[in-house]
């Protein structure tokens, strides 16, 4: 699912004020998105193990197995069917950069599987039942969403417009508005029409591209930009963008800066 874009003006971007030690990741949905991402996720917790620095711990948690129709268009080889997606991942890149991935073969459950402090969640579900497990985590959200050509991803670590407001008015950036807060609607069912043939709310990513209604490779190139996300936050470089919206026909990526005044357009529209 994608959230509605909106236009926004040029303006100097400020840096995301997170100075939280980031000692856990947490990967929830290891499908399209997710399997892309869990690829990414460690190869860069590898990198930075290489150089020495303090790595999180890893998480993937998931309740699928392996289908027939996700062979190829995700992670996962004709072997694999049958088995739990989070399960095959963990233990495949476990075995090839040793990083001691716990797996999780069950839905999402913020209090078992997120520690209290110094957490990051990726979100890369594709219903709504799954996002509002989501939104109950407290701390920093990393969320990719998509659609048939387009998507977006959000970074965010409040469900609170108050306490993105009181930063704002004292110049300072520590919170961001979540996926949660910035589009509500993507908590809530699909809305359906009486026509046929027509997508069920709950088909996934999987079913859409056997139905020609998902671009192939969307799930890649929103990935890519979760990646780079990542890659900022666990570095502890400078994010200066807090979403990122792509489109896979245009071939067009573009990120909303870190303003006052692009934080109050989604602000006054809430």
């Amino acid at each position: 699912m994608v959230g509605e874009e909106v236009v926004t003006t040029l303006q100097i971007p400020h840096a995301f004020d997170f100075h939280q030690e980031i000692g856990e990741v947490i990967l929830v949905g290891t499908g399209g998105t997710g399997s892309q991402v869990a690829r990414t996720l460690c190869r860069i917790v590898y990198d930075m193990r290489r150089r020495g620095q303090h790595i999180p711990t890893l998480r993937f948690v998931d309740p699928d197995t392996v289908e027939a129709k996700n062979v190829g268009r995700q992670m996962f080889t004709e072997a694999d069917i049958g088995q739990y997606k989070a399960a095959v991942l963990s233990s495949r890149f476990n075995l090839a950069m040793g990083l001691g991935i716990t797996a999780y073969t069950e839905p999402f459950d913020a209090e078992k599987h997120v520690s209290r402090y110094g957490s990051l969640v990726i979100g890369c579900v594709d219903n709504h039942l799954a996002r509002q497990a989501l939104s109950q985590t407290n701390g920093l959200w990393l969320d990719c969403g998509n659609h048939q050509s387009s998507g977006q991803v959000t970074i965010g670590n409040s469900d609170d417009w108050q306490v993105v407001k009181s930063g704002l008015k004292r110049g300072q950036y520590t919170h961001l508005p979540n996926a949660a807060l910035l589009f509500p609607q993507l908590l809530q069912p699909e809305p359906t029409v009486d026509l046929t043939p027509v997508p069920t709310p709950t088909a996934s990513c999987a079913d859409l591209v056997a139905a020609g209604e998902q671009a192939l490779l969307v799930n890649d190139m929103v990935g890519i930009v979760a990646g780079e996300y990542l890659y900022k936050l666990l570095n502890r470089l400078p994010v200066t963008t807090f979403l990122t919206y792509v489109d896979t026909e245009s071939l067009s990526m573009r990120s909303v800066p870190i303003t006052m005044e692009n934080l109050k357009e989604f602000l006054y529209k809430a």
